[in-house]
Formats: structure tokens, C-alpha cells, sequence
């Protein structure tokens, strides 16, 4: 599915930019139901097999961030390097607070372990308890269905600052300038 991305057919002005819920929810939620999605624009990719700055030309790219649709799988691992979990897993909420599915953060690291700024979010349908009332061939295949994953994959600008990815307001940028302050000689 080479260069996937040109074959969009949005309008001019019209950019993808989802919100976690949406992703889930008109994305992910149908992908696993096997019901089209309109646009059908995120392909399906084995991501494991491809380092991240492999994506382009083979997933949706939009800006700096590439998405597709893979297999859920534990092994993360690429030619040179591997995929990392960081934290724990974040509830994807909707604005009525109701879970639709879970995000997980990883980091890209290359060979056995040099941090890099590529990150990945993967977002996963919840895990639904067992229900004793759906048939045994029912359960495999509602299972096999809702391993589909939808990953985000970007790079990280400043990995080096300890900050949460936000941009700091001017009034911010004053005050922290005002630190400077005392190398700075004023005229008497």
C-alpha cells in the first residue's frame, strides 16, 4: 500500500487531525467491527518490521505524524532498534466520561537501548470482562477482531526538556526572562 497518503480524497482545506476519541470511536471501534470507514483513509500496516522513520510513504501521514492500523503484539521489535511502553496505559474517555478505549505511549529505542525521540501512541479497544452468554465462536472472533491497534507515530522535537510537550505563553516566557535579570546591568 505504497504512498497511501496521496490517494486521500479530502477536500482542499480539510487535514486529519483526530482526537483520541475519534480515533477510537469512528476509526478503530469500525475497523474491528469490519464496517467501512468513511474516509477509508488509514491504511493497514505491520508496523514491527519498519524502524519509524520508515513510516512515510506507507502510512497516513498528516504533518509530522503518521497513522495506520496494525496487530496487537508484544513483540515490538524492528531491524534496529525496538518499541518501549513508558507509563501505564491512559483511559480514552468521551465527553460524557464513558471509556471507549485505552492509549499507550512508547518510546523508540535503537540497537539495545539509545533512547530516541520517535514516539508511538497505540490505542486499543477496552478489554471487555468475559460474558458467559456469547458462544464459544463467538468469542474467537469478536477476540480476533479487537486486536486491530491504530498507532500515532511522530518525533518528538525537544525530547532533552523535561517538559509536557506544551508551549509556554508569552507571560510565561516574561517571567522566566525575568530570571536573567540579575546578569543583566541596568544604566544608573
Amino acid at each position: 500500500m505504497a504512498d497511501h497518503s496521496n490517494s486521500v480524497n479530502l477536500p482542499p482545506g480539510f487535514r486529519f487531525y483526530p482526537s483520541d476519541e475519534e480515533l477510537v470511536v469512528h476509526f478503530l471501534h469500525r475497523k474491528a467491527a469490519l464496517l467501512p470507514c468513511h474516509p477509508d483513509v488509514i491504511p493497514d500496516l505491520d508496523l514491527y518490521p519498519y524502524d519509524p522513520w520508515q513510516l512515510d510513504g506507507k502510512a497516513l501521514a498528516e504533518g509530522k505524524q503518521w497513522y495506520f492500523y496494525s496487530r496487537r503484539t508484544q513483540n515490538r521489535i524492528t531491524e534496529n532498534g525496538f518499541w518501549k511502553p513508558m507509563g501505564i496505559d491512559e483511559p480514552v474517555l468521551t465527553n460524557a466520561n464513558k471509556k471507549v478505549g485505552m492509549k499507550k505511549y512508547l518510546v523508540f529505542y535503537l540497537g539495545e537501548g539509545i533512547k530516541t525521540n520517535w514516539i508511538m501512541e497505540e490505542y486499543r479497544l477496552p478489554d471487555s470482562g468475559s460474558s458467559s452468554s456469547r458462544s464459544s465462536k463467538a468469542k474467537g472472533r469478536s477476540k480476533d477482531h479487537s486486536k486491530w491497534v491504530i498507532c500515532r507515530v511522530y518525533e518528538r522535537i525537544n525530547s532533552d526538556d523535561d517538559d509536557d510537550g506544551t508551549e509556554l505563553s508569552c507571560l510565561d516566557e516574561v517571567f522566566l526572562s525575568l530570571d536573567d535579570l540579575d546578569e543583566i546591568s541596568l544604566p544608573n
